[in-house]
C-alpha cells in the first residue's frame, strides 16, 4: 500500500449533521497526497449510512464509543503518514487548507504541529487560532489573529501533526492519552510535545468552519458525561504536564481556580463529583505515567512560563 503525506483521521460519534459537509471539503482539496480514514464510534443516528457512499480509504464502525482518544490512537496508529491531521466531523476545510499546513511545516522541522484559522460557522465568529493557557491552567481558544507565527498548540478540531513528534511525544504507546476519552486531550498532546523541546505554528492562510458545541458559557445545556470528562480532565492535564517552576510560580491562581471547580461540583453539579474520585482512585498509576513524562523533559522548565499568562 502507497504511504500518503497526509493521513486525515476522523472520529464519528452521531455525526450525521456534519459529516457530509466535512467528506465534500476533502473532496475539493488542492493537495492531492493523502488518504481519509474514519473510525465510528457507534453512532446510532444515520452517521454511517451518510458516510459509505463517499469515497475514503477505510472505514470502520466500533460496536461501543471508545472514546476520541483511543479512536484516533487506532487511526494514526494504523496507517503510517508523514504527517496526520486529526479532523473533527463538524469541521468544512477551505480547498487550500491541507494544502497550507503541509507547506507551513515543510518550512519549520522543529514544528510538532500546525494550526489554521476555525471560524465559526456563521462565517465571521473567530473559533480559534490556537491554543492558549492562563495562569490559573483554564486552556482557551485563542481570537483574532491574522499573523503568522508560533503558538503553544492546535486546537484539537483541525490539527495537523509530524509523526515524527507524534512518536516521539507517545506514552505507553498511546499519542493521545485515554485517561482523557475525550475533551482537553489536544491541550495535553500540545503540552507533551512543548516539554520535549517541539514547537507549534499558526498558519492564517490555511481556513476552516467548525461547529462548536462545547463552550463554557453553555456548561448547564452540556451533557453530564461531557462535564465529567472536563473536570477530570482538568486534573489529568496537570497531572501528566505541569512542572514544579510553574506551579511554584502560580500556586495561588492554580489553588484559587481549583477550589472554585471543586466547590462548584459538590454545590451544583454532583454528576461530576466521580471525576475528582477517579483522580483519587487511580492517583498512583497517573503519577508512574507522569514519571515517564518528566524523565524525557528536554526543554528549560523556564522556557514554558512564557506560554502561561
Amino acid at each position: 500500500m502507497v504511504t500518503p503525506k497526509v493521513s486525515v483521521n476522523i472520529v464519528t460519534f452521531n455525526s450525521a449533521r456534519d459529516i457530509a459537509a466535512c467528506l465534500e471539503s476533502l473532496r475539493r482539496q488542492t493537495f492531492p497526497d493523502f488518504q481519509i480514514h474514519i473510525f465510528d464510534n457507534a453512532s446510532t443516528d444515520d452517521t454511517f449510512k451518510i458516510i459509505e457512499p463517499f469515497d475514503v480509504d477505510y472505514l470502520i464502525r466500533s460496536p461501543v464509543n471508545t472514546g476520541f482518544c483511543k479512536a484516533h490512537n487506532e487511526l494514526a496508529g494504523r496507517f503510517p503518514s508523514e504527517y496526520v491531521l486529526f479532523l473533527n466531523p463538524d469541521t468544512i476545510l477551505t480547498s487550500t487548507f491541507i494544502e497550507e499546513l503541509v507547506r507551513a511545516l515543510d518550512a519549520h522541522p522543529a514544528a510538532a504541529s500546525a494550526s489554521g484559522k476555525l471560524i465559526r460557522m456563521d462565517g465571521k465568529t473567530i473559533d480559534s487560532t490556537g491554543i492558549i493557557m492562563l495562569r490559573e491552567q483554564r486552556h482557551l481558544d485563542r481570537g483574532e489573529c491574522d499573523e503568522p507565527g508560533e503558538i503553544f498548540g492546535p486546537s484539537g478540531a483541525a490539527s495537523m501533526y509530524r509523526r515524527k513528534a507524534l512518536d516521539d511525544a507517545a506514552i505507553n504507546g498511546q499519542y493521545m492519552d485515554e485517561d482523557f476519552f475525550a475533551y482537553r486531550e489536544d491541550a495535553d498532546l500540545a503540552w507533551r510535545c512543548r516539554l520535549l523541546g517541539w514547537t507549534s505554528i499558526y498558519v492564517p492562510a490555511a481556513l476552516a468552519q467548525h461547529r462548536r458545541r462545547v463552550t463554557p458559557e453553555r456548561r448547564a445545556e452540556l451533557p453530564k458525561e461531557i462535564n465529567y470528562h472536563g473536570v477530570k480532565n482538568r486534573f489529568l492535564l496537570r497531572i501528566n504536564n505541569m512542572t514544579g517552576n510553574l506551579y511554584r510560580r502560580d500556586f495561588w491562581p492554580i489553588t484559587t481556580r481549583d477550589a472554585a471547580v471543586i466547590g462548584y461540583v459538590f454545590l451544583r453539579e454532583w454528576s461530576s463529583i466521580p471525576a475528582l474520585f477517579y483522580i483519587v482512585r487511580h492517583l498512583p498509576r497517573l503519577l508512574r505515567k507522569r514519571r515517564k513524562i518528566h524523565g524525557r523533559v528536554r526543554i528549560n522548565p523556564v522556557e514554558l512560563e512564557k506560554w502561561f499568562g
